[in-house]
């Protein structure tokens, strides 16, 4: 049996701590030998929760003496990959510090704050990869969620799709962990929190609709309704396939409204999906049948970093994992927002 693979964690904000931190714990073929974060706070707490678990690691940080910095974590030999999970408008940097240092990569998504500076990481990632051979993940819980792979599957099984919905209604409260986080509450990205929450969605529906025909037209009016939740916190959408099978995509995360649905039509009947169940109807009127299946409620976290370390051992990138399916999550929103920026203007996807 191969030793375990030497990782590193590269942040030490909540969804280090609460996810990946344990992900890994859970996952033999890897061991973390470091930590590094801005604060030299919160890469204590993660070393903390680590040392908790019987491992003890080397702390750097922002803070930390001269020789404790994140690229004096690059140098270790001992650490083949790394973990990210930074502020969205940080992340490509250290990404592409990393890379050049031939370092292995799982990074949090979105890959970037927009289509922009994605399409540039991806092709410094490609040329940078030529000579390192290091590999860039990106980690969409999503794709590795039972109930939406399963319900994607039963789309195909009904036929010519017909329609579309995905309607997604909550309330991002001042006292929200997640909205506390400085990044957060004041975004330097576009969209706020429907960028970083709205890129699984656009995910979770990309999955549903498969690979063969994507949305390559949008139209959106967007808007803030709750003032806390700048710069927009509302789209409502019409996208359309290349096909020509038009769906709806409605996403707030600031009103008393409450719903998580992604429902898909076909000739012989329709799926409703979420993470974990799926709900098939097959037929229709009186001789429709109903068929129900759950799964075991995860966050899909510990099976993504279980598929990273299986691709790194294996010398073959996971395709649900790759750079160019999560350029494709960020675009559908991105093209949303733009739309709305511009007043409902139509807007081409090129990148599904």
């Amino acid at each position: 049996m191969a030793a375990p693979l030497g990782i590193a964690l590269i942040g030490g904000g909540l969804f280090m701590k609460e996810q990946h931190l344990p992900a890994v714990l859970a996952c033999p073929s890897l061991s973390v030998k470091a930590v590094w974060s801005r604060s030299s706070k919160s890469a204590q707490e993660t070393a903390k929760l680590l040392a908790d678990a019987g491992i003890e690691v080397e702390v750097y940080s922002s803070e930390s003496d001269p020789d404790k910095s994140y690229d004096d974590l690059l140098k270790r030999d001992d650490v083949s990959g790394l973990i990210l999970a930074l502020p969205i408008v940080d992340q490509p940097t250290f990404i592409k510090k990393a890379l050049t240092a031939g370092k292995h990569v799982l990074a949090e998504k979105p890959i970037a704050k927009d289509l922009e500076t994605a399409l540039e990481l991806i092709e410094f990632y490609k040329k940078t990869s030529q000579e390192t051979k290091a590999t860039l993940a990106i980690a969409e819980n999503f794709r590795f969620m039972k109930g939406f792979s399963q319900a994607a599957e039963e789309v195909k099984k009904l036929g010519r799709m017909t329609g579309f919905v995905v309607r997604l209604n909550s309330m991002m409260q001042t006292d929200n962990k997640y909205y506390k986080t400085p990044w957060r509450t004041t975004p330097e990205y576009q969209g706020g929190f429907l960028l970083d929450g709205g890129v699984h969605y656009t995910a979770g529906l990309r999955i549903l609709l498969g690979r063969e025909d994507t949305i390559d037209t949008v139209i959106a009016l967007t808007s803030l309704v709750t003032s806390h939740l700048p710069p927009k916190d509302t789209i409502n959408a019409i996208l359309r396939t290349k096909s020509g099978v038009v769906g709806s995509y409605t996403h707030c995360v600031g009103t008393t409204f409450k719903a998580f649905d992604f429902h898909v039509a076909c000739e012989k009947g329709y799926v409703e999906a979420s993470p974990d169940k799926v709900v098939t109807v097959r037929g229709l009127g009186a001789d429709a049948k109903t068929e129900e299946k759950t799964f075991e409620r995860t966050a899909g976290v510990k099976e993504e970093v279980q598929a990273w370390a299986a691709a790194i051992a294996s010398g073959k990138p996971n395709l649900e994992q790759t750079p160019e399916l999560a350029l494709g999550d960020l675009e559908l929103l991105e093209k949303m927002l733009t739309s709305g920026d511009q007043g409902g203007a139509r807007q081409q996807l090129e990148h599904q």
